[in-house]
């Protein structure tokens, strides 16, 4: 288990490679083979699956409370019309965000992951098998809240987008540049409450983003006001679901028949 997050998928000790000590006293492990490759193939298995049905997959990633859910609840009134939207929640414990998207007449699915800190592949698979993919265009998976843990694992998704909540800082890029560099696309939610956080600078923020090396896109938005501008993102989502589905028409794509799906 891991001492950092209390996770198991981080367990280094089924190992076989040698234990050696350095000068400090400190114990390095000789990995040869990739720690997460059994969650790459799963989650590789994950998206081809969904790509049989032509479902766009996008992880939510975000701190806890950047407001992941209402951009969820958002998001389906604003689509509902348009996409066959499904939901994957992930939660150490509670289904209380699956019951919030559950209210808006759409499939949720929640993942309670006990000490587990983020979903991984298999946690996806198995809530794939609870989903009627037949019925699905776009598939939104929300991840635990945490800036770290989620970045390392690959659950079968298209695209990653990360919140950043002007509650948190600006300079939250910088000081979490994996879960940043993960992103496809980083939100800033809650602007309405820019008046009263004066110490957050949307530029600021974008500036620490560029400084990471990626040209990932960085939209602003809120889903609290009278009338939500969600323009930006909803446009984004509608065209990640369009080139997908013309690169699924010059490539089909095909579910090892000996997998289970």
């Amino acid at each position: 288990m891991c001492d950092t997050c209390g996770c198991h998928q981080h367990d280094l000790t089924d190992s076989n490679e040698p234990i050696t000590t350095n000068a400090a006293g400190r114990v390095e492990l000789t990995v040869l083979k990739p720690l997460l490759n059994a969650n790459d193939q799963q989650a590789a298995h994950n998206r081809a699956h969904c790509e049989q049905h032509g479902i766009l997959v996008i992880n939510l990633m975000s701190s806890p409370g950047a407001g992941k859910t209402s951009l969820l609840e958002a998001t389906i009134d604003a689509l509902a019309a348009e996409l066959r939207i499904a939901v994957i929640e992930g939660d150490l414990e509670t289904e209380n965000d699956a019951q919030r998207i559950r209210a808006k007449g759409v499939a949720a699915v929640q993942i309670t992951t006990g000490t587990a800190c983020h979903l991984d592949a298999n946690m996806v698979h198995e809530a794939l098998h609870r989903l009627d993919l037949n019925k699905i265009d776009l598939l939104l998976i929300e991840n635990v809240g945490n800036l770290v843990c989620p970045a390392s694992f690959d659950l079968g998704q298209h695209r990653n987008v990360v919140l950043l909540s002007v509650t948190e800082g600006d300079d939250k890029p910088a000081k979490y540049p994996v879960m940043f560099r993960a992103a496809d696309l980083v939100l800033i939610t809650k602007t309405d409450l820019l008046p009263y956080c004066p110490e957050f600078q949307p530029a600021r923020a974008a500036q620490a983003l560029r400084h990471l090396a990626t040209h990932s896109p960085c939209f602003q938005l809120n889903t609290r006001s009278s009338a939500p501008d969600l323009t930006a993102w909803l446009n984004w989502l509608r065209a990640e679901q369009s080139a997908l589905k013309q690169r699924l028409a010059l490539e089909p794509v095909h579910v090892r028949a000996h997998e289970h799906v």
